[in-house]
């Protein structure tokens, strides 16, 4: 099969061996995938990526001297099941999943293993249990955005908001503006939201921020009440972002890490110490906080058609990497395999 790979520093369009499921595992064909901000991080800092997963325990690191397909923000169609695999959605039936895949003891992330190849190729293998179906209805292009919407209901859910609690979201890329849509959904107000970037501000205000700032015309945080807990989700992921956060932030603000930062960061904890601030990192989602999201997307909840502002095949999706740096152009770029 086709499929855009990851190989050698570069993306390249070859032909790759056609997966086979095994049982629990459902083949499956690439409908839509969303090329995600932490694959432009993964394909940047692939060698930081990996020495840090040697780390943690229970991650399995990607081999970078074999080829890794990424994508892992995707729709599909169902074709067929592994041996001895309850076929619980018919083949035709489109679907999406977490992009998960258990193996023994550990599990495998879809899109960042060596052995699981991404929706950045025309077919994958999935596991059959973790399979949502798509309802009628919702084109798959927008069912895609059921993961990265999930990362900022995530996020938001973390964030433990209590009643008066004022949300600053800094950085308003694809997990920034799902997090508004969290806090949106919450009914918490004001919303507050800070980017450089004129198109970014204006989705913000699409996605139900109430107050939208221009970092480079004024600080975000002089728009905080005085008199309640500012709650910060920091979306942007770069290095000295949590520093300047901690330096800006009121006395005991809770900060909310959402930004995958690949690089080593440095702060300074006096600055948290004396404004006794609290500091919560977030990765990923719940399984009921993901299949919420694709309900919210079928109920038409999130304004999908706004996000999605490019789609390509499998031979654009080098250039997408490039085109993705730009913020005025592009929030979410769809790769469509079958697309030439």
């Amino acid at each position: 099969m086709k499929a855009a790979i990851f190989r050698g520093g570069d993306i390249v369009v070859d032909d790759i061996a056609d997966p086979k499921p095994a049982a629990g595992q459902v083949l499956v064909r690439t409908l839509a995938c969303g090329i995600c901000g932490s694959d432009l991080h993964a394909a940047k800092h692939a060698h930081n990526m990996v020495e840090m997963s040697r780390r943690v325990a229970g991650r399995i690191p990607m081999d970078l001297s074999r080829d890794i397909v990424f994508g892992h923000e995707f729709c599909c169609e169902v074709l067929d099941y592994g041996p001895g695999t309850d076929k619980r959605l018919k083949a035709g039936a489109r679907a999406v999943s977490m992009p998960v895949m258990p193996t023994g003891e550990t599990r495998a992330t879809v899109g960042y293993s060596n052995d699981y190849p991404g929706g950045y190729a025309e077919r994958m293998v999935l596991a059959a249990p973790l399979l949502l179906e798509v309802p009628n209805g919702l084109p798959s292009d927008h069912a895609a955005l059921t993961e990265p919407l999930a990362v900022g209901i995530h996020a938001v859910e973390k964030a433990a908001l209590q009643a008066d609690d004022v949300p600053l979201v800094i950085g308003c890329g694809p997990v920034g503006l799902a997090a508004i849509v969290g806090l949106r959904l919450k009914g918490v107000h004001p919303i507050i939201a800070a980017d450089f970037s004129p198109k970014r501000r204006e989705l913000a205000g699409l996605m139900g921020a109430d107050i939208v700032v221009d970092p480079a015309q004024e600080s975000p945080y002089g728009r905080l009440p005085v008199g309640k807990r500012a709650v910060i989700f920091e979306c942007v992921g770069v290095p000295g972002l949590i520093q300047q956060v901690f330096e800006a932030a009121p006395r005991d603000a809770r900060i909310v890490v959402a930004g995958v930062c690949m690089e080593p960061d440095r702060i300074e904890p006096f600055f948290g110490i004396v404004k006794e601030l609290s500091l919560q990192f977030v990765l990923g989602y719940t399984p009921e906080e993901f299949a919420r999201c694709l309900r919210l997307l079928a109920e038409g909840k999130v304004d999908a058609e706004a996000l999605v502002t490019g789609k390509v095949g499998l031979a654009g999706v080098k250039g997408a990497f490039d085109e993705l740096a730009n913020p005025e152009r592009h929030t979410k770029i769809m790769v469509e395999p079958w697309r030439h």
